[in-house]
């Protein structure tokens, strides 16, 4: 048993403008060195543009497109004996929605849009209808 003491669970909040705790996540993976502010901008002017083009409730295209980026199953290394198989599992909730942020944000960044606020927006409508770069992430 450790002698030291366990840490704090953290609570998250959810973000100032659409109270989503998912949204309040993917801000964060954005962030470079602390500066949320500009995090924040980059991705509430990605939900506006949503809004402007769409017409629709920007959240529920960022939660549609995240949930389509979600893996279902991923493969493990598994040794017996003395060979090493690669086994399917199935991901837990939290780590699928973990990857499938992190494959947003990386498919975004591999954009050649001129803003950020652009290639995320981009990356989200296509996401949505089940295209892009992330979805392509998620088949492999």
């Amino acid at each position: 048993m450790s002698r030291k003491n366990k840490a704090p669970v953290r609570i998250h909040y959810p973000d100032a403008k659409y109270q989503s705790l998912i949204l309040s996540k993917f801000i964060n993976f954005i962030m470079y060195d602390g500066n949320k502010s500009k995090a924040e901008k980059i991705i509430y002017s990605a939900l506006d543009q949503i809004e402007k083009k769409t017409k629709e409730d920007p959240i529920k295209i960022f939660n549609d497109a995240i949930y389509n980026i979600r893996p279902n199953l991923e493969v493990r290394s598994r040794r017996v004996g003395g060979a090493t198989y690669q086994v399917p599992v199935e991901v837990k909730t939290k780590r699928s929605q973990t990857l499938a942020l992190k494959w947003l944000l990386e498919a975004s960044r591999k954009r050649k849009n001129k803003t950020m606020s652009e290639k995320i927006f981009n990356e989200l409508m296509d996401a949505s209808q089940r295209k892009g770069a992330a979805i392509k992430k998620r088949e492999d």
